[in-house]
């Protein structure tokens, strides 16, 4: 057993995991978190994307010992109270979802494409950047009209902060 010290969605946490613990069950089962899925627990679908430091990581294929020291934001941490998040709003607005079970990992890989692109995203960036993480039930239109859709407005809500 290990403990493993954390930020997470802007707590300190603290927890005692087994050594071989991962991430992602480290935030589902210790920390409740349940907005993180497994997808396939070999790095493949992208359900499982959290950030860590910022940059959007798998958390199924990473130890927990590993986000020891890290800031990790989940899906349930990127709305500001009841507003949410851009990238969620325009995953709302623009039918970016079905079954939603791929839809947590799709906001944070896409909230990751928007800060590492800027205003550069285009339909085939976007498409490009989304290899990571599969849907099985929209086909990814709607999906990717939600990404180019919210990075205007994360690019509006920058400017405003």
């Amino acid at each position: 057993m290990s403990t493993v010290k954390l930020t997470v969605n802007g707590r300190a946490v603290a927890v005692d995991v087994e050594d071989r613990t991962l991430l992602v069950h480290l935030l589902r089962d210790n920390l409740n978190l349940t907005g993180t899925h497994v997808g396939c627990d070999t790095s493949q679908c992208g359900a499982c994307v959290v950030h860590m430091d910022g940059k959007a990581v798998k958390s199924c294929t990473m130890l927990a010992a590993q986000a020891d020291g890290a800031n990790v934001t989940t899906i349930e941490g990127i709305a500001k109270g009841d507003e949410l998040h851009p990238m969620q709003a325009a995953f709302r607005d623009n039918h970016g979802l079905q079954c939603g079970y791929c839809t947590p990992g799709m906001i944070m890989s896409a909230i990751d494409i928007v800060h590492r692109h800027g205003g550069q995203l285009d339909e085939p960036t976007v498409r490009h950047e989304l290899e990571g993480n599969i849907c099985r039930c929209t086909g990814y239109h709607n999906i990717v009209k939600a990404v180019l859709d919210a990075a205007g407005r994360m690019k509006v809500s920058q400017a405003a902060e």
